[in-house]
């Protein structure tokens, strides 16, 4: 019997590839893009990686090339093409060729069909990070400016132009520490996390806190902020500021106070500043008051080109998925790409499920597996299956309990089910660049098309 073999090599820009291919191909290449850097001159994967060998199994060919630099959109774009050449000499030409990534890997996924709209047949986007590249770090920025100005204000902790960043988060996370020790500074942890609409939902091998359980629900902030999230606010900015040329993002025209109204978070917030005794209003103020942070037109540029959506998906079919309680890429950002999709009249393309479940892209396999049937289903039939919760828990549920497991060890039941995610708070896509770009040549825009925080940046 023949056996599943990996090929290994280089692009022809340097970039080291892997394809996988299986014992019996059913002829689907996936082009897998993973989210987490690899040393130089290593493959993209390890060889034992979970989710791909379970793809294998499954009879799915799986390419990818190496990343070796955080957010490095550009790159894995401009692989794509000799990727899928490299791939079709392997393995002889695919019926389908799906992008498949989880997290900043379902942006580059979504982002392909943008940038390469004649070289795949679909994407499924896990997790990913879909409000854009700006909206993304826009987001990022508000959290750590709540941070800095209300907890760490004399501190030399940076949230922008971060020049030692290993020192930077060091700071960072001794001011984090230190909040969470008190009820005064959980409060204001609660609201970073409140701007940026992180669920109060961590670990997948647990039951999401009650919605009035506020203690709980902040506890399990401040753990998404301690395990990643400063990491990404106060050390990974460096390397985006470093690809952009300078700092990409800004806040100039920010109305924290509108922000904290519309968030899912703003009940917590008024409860644990009301038993912490501390003036919210003031602290809003505050936020008000402080100096604001603008962007590098240049820099901002390179995030406009390294992605924001403009919702052509190519005539290609879109399936993203998401977990409601992500604190990482919250779900919201599911709403900002549906907005942008449907807005270009695409809407019929585009499907999204959520699964019930705390953390980051924790899918099981089933669940993956059941999301690309889905997929799959749509390319070869050109209309879409059933997609109620119910019927998509079955079909996970007959892949059997061995695929009923997350990438990192436990084991969960398929938990798709039925959700509306809130709106993205600080929306940038292909409206608002065009919008920024005229008020930057001077020309008319009409001012109710342009948000004020894009106007701001543009002066």
């Amino acid at each position: 019997m023949a056996e599943a073999i990996s090929r290994v090599g280089c692009l022809p820009s340097g970039s080291r590839y892997v394809v996988e291919v299986p014992a019996r191909w059913n002829g689907v290449l996936l082009l897998s893009s993973h989210p987490v850097p690899v040393a130089p001159g290593e493959p993209p994967w390890e060889p034992d990686e979970p989710l791909t060998r379970h793809l294998v199994s499954m009879g799915y060919a799986v390419a990818g090339s190496a990343n070796t630099i955080f957010w490095p959109l550009e790159r894995v774009f401009a692989d794509q093409p000799d990727l899928v050449e490299v791939a079709t000499g392997i393995l002889g030409p695919p019926l389908h060729t799906i992008a498949l990534g989880l997290s900043i890997g379902g942006i580059i996924s979504a982002g392909a069909l943008q940038v390469h709209p004649d070289l795949l047949s679909g994407a499924l986007p896990l997790g990913g990070n879909l409000a854009g590249a700006v909206s993304n770090h826009n987001r990022e920025l508000d959290i750590a400016f709540v941070v800095k100005t209300l907890l760490a204000p004399d501190s030399p902790l940076r949230i922008v132009n971060i020049d030692n960043s290993q020192h930077n988060l060091a700071l960072a996370t001794t001011v984090l520490h230190k909040a969470q020790a008190t009820r005064e500074g959980r409060a204001r942890l609660a609201l970073a996390a409140a701007v940026g609409n992180i669920p109060g939902w961590h670990d997948p091998g647990s039951a999401e806190p009650a919605v009035d359980d506020f203690e709980a629900r902040q506890r399990n902030q401040f753990t998404w902020f301690d395990m990643v999230g400063f990491l990404v606010f106060f050390l990974a900015r460096k390397q985006v500021e470093m690809q952009a040329g300078a700092n990409p993002s800004w806040n100039t025209g920010v109305d924290y106070r509108e922000l904290l109204s519309r968030s899912i978070n703003l009940k917590e917030v008024e409860a644990l500043y009301g038993s912490a005794a501390l003036d919210l209003e003031d602290d809003l103020d505050r936020l008000a008051c402080a100096e604001r942070v603008e962007a590098c037109p240049a820099a901002l540029a390179y995030l406009e080109n390294h992605i924001v959506f403009d919702g052509d998906l190519g005539g290609a079919p879109v399936l993203a998925v998401h977990t409601d309680g992500d604190g990482l890429v919250t779900p919201d950002h599911e709403q900002a790409y549906a907005d942008v999709v449907h807005h270009a009249r695409n809407g019929d393309l585009l499907r999204q499920l959520y699964v019930h479940r705390g953390g980051h892209c924790t899918f099981t396999f089933a669940e993956t597996t059941t999301a690309l049937d889905v997929l799959i289903a749509r390319i070869e039939n050109g209309g879409w299956p059933d997609l109620e919760p119910c019927t998509l828990n079955a079909a996970a549920g007959r892949l059997g309990t061995e695929a009923e497991v997350l990438a990192s060890g436990p084991r969960a039941r398929a938990g798709f089910f039925s959700f509306e995610p809130p709106v993205f708070a600080r929306r940038y896509d292909h409206r608002d660049v065009a919008a920024r770009r005229k008020a930057a040549t001077g020309a008319r825009v009409e001012m109710a098309a342009v948000p004020a925080e894009t106007m701001a940046s543009a002066g």
